[in-house]
């Protein structure tokens, strides 16, 4: 057979192979992939009509809170409350009206220590040249906003802040098991005196502070950004402390930061023995 017969002969049979009905697909299987395709439309459809619902309400629910219709919100008992932690996506750090704002919030709330922290260091680029100038100015002044205090509404007070991002992390880490490495093989023993490490919790604490990566672990953080993890915030810093997601930076609402702090004063943390 020539390769003009062959030609001929492969296309016919490929026209009579695509005329015929494929031998999977009987009407009893469609039947079953219609169902399908229907109950997934229909789940699909009633997960997103809850997510608008869940979202409508979020928003009004914010938007009475920050109106002061709802009594209950009006008078914040933070004495829990000695140490927040706001973790903000790098790529919305680089707004800084918004961080600004949101540190004003705060203050108005009564939050006295706060711990910026974004993993490629925006943030203390930003702000921690103002807060080394003087601690002992309101926060209005360090950040200068002092002029929009009233338009923001909300009152000056003193508010000690804090400044991470990803080298006081995984390099912090490092950095301090080098320190207690070097201290143990610069100690007094020598030979077969030397004992083996045993490096306990309280060690590397003080080594973390050593290096300039120590610090009191936040009671409650806040994180911004469209991811819902804690973008490398120092986890030994983590053990107690409670996380909440507050969605996009360039979202942020008043109320729903005031709910916050509401819903993490009503909360009981069982530390266990």
């Amino acid at each position: 057979m020539d390769s003009k017969s062959m030609e001929a002969f492969v296309a016919s049979e490929a026209s009579v192979f695509m005329n015929q009905p494929p031998p999977h697909m009987s009407r009893p299987t469609i039947i079953i992939k219609l169902i399908l395709w229907l109950l997934w439309t229909i789940t699909h459809l009633a997960i997103s009509i809850l997510n608008l619902w869940s979202h409508l309400i979020y928003s009004l629910d914010c938007y009475l809170i920050s109106s002061g219709l709802l009594r209950k919100y009006q008078n914040l008992h933070l004495g829990r409350l000695k140490y927040l932690a706001i973790v903000v996506d790098s790529k919305e750090a680089k707004s800084t009206v918004k961080v600004k704002r949101l540190l004003c919030w705060l203050s108005s709330m009564g939050v006295k220590y706060v711990c910026l922290y974004d993993i490629e260091g925006v943030l203390k680029k930003s702000f921690e040249p103002a807060v080394n100038v003087s601690r002992d100015r309101t926060a209005g002044e360090h950040f200068g906003i002092g002029a929009n205090i009233k338009d923001l509404h909300c009152s000056q007070r003193e508010m000690m802040i804090d400044c991470l991002s990803g080298s006081d992390g995984k390099e912090g880490i490092a950095k301090a098991a080098s320190l207690l490495c070097s201290t143990y093989l610069n100690g007094d023993t020598h030979g077969d005196d030397k004992r083996k490490p045993a490096f306990t919790e309280a060690d590397m604490a003080g080594a973390l502070k050593a290096v300039g990566c120590g610090g009191p672990e936040p009671d409650l953080l806040l994180m911004y950004g469209p991811a819902r993890c804690h973008l490398g915030f120092p986890t030994w810093r983590l053990r107690y402390t409670e996380i909440m997601y507050m969605g996009p930076l360039k979202s942020m609402k008043y109320g729903a930061i005031v709910k916050a702090l509401y819903n993490f004063s009503k909360k009981h943390q069982n530390y266990g023995k």
